[in-house]
């Protein structure tokens, strides 16, 4: 994975929940940035928790779109959510966002 530069970031419009196709590499691989702030907890808690995003984002880095850049944004409330509930999240996020690759938002179920 990528670590994202912060000139980068500032290139894409991440709170706006937009991803723009012209910057997009439709060849290149998905890059994956965590933000994880002292609002999560000390240093330990807050590795922990992008240890956990990590682990869960390489596990679905075959349904995202090739080319797109990923900033994810921890909450507080990540130090203390269960694994199942932050992947729930990230699925949820990837759907609303539409970074999936060209699948139906319903998972193949019609």
């Amino acid at each position: 994975m990528h670590a994202i530069t912060a000139e980068e970031v500032a290139r894409f419009a991440v709170g706006a929940y937009r991803v723009s196709p012209a910057l997009a590499d439709a060849g290149a691989a998905p890059r994956i940035g965590f933000v994880v702030s002292k609002a999560v907890g000390n240093s330990v808690v807050r590795h922990r928790v992008t240890r956990r995003l990590r682990h869960l984002l390489r596990d679905r880095l075959g349904t995202v779109r090739p080319g797109c850049t990923l900033v994810v944004r921890a909450l507080p409330s990540a130090a203390t959510a269960g694994s199942a509930d932050l992947g729930g999240d990230i699925d949820a996020a990837l759907r609303r966002l539409r970074l999936g690759r060209e699948t139906s938002d319903t998972g193949g179920a019609q």
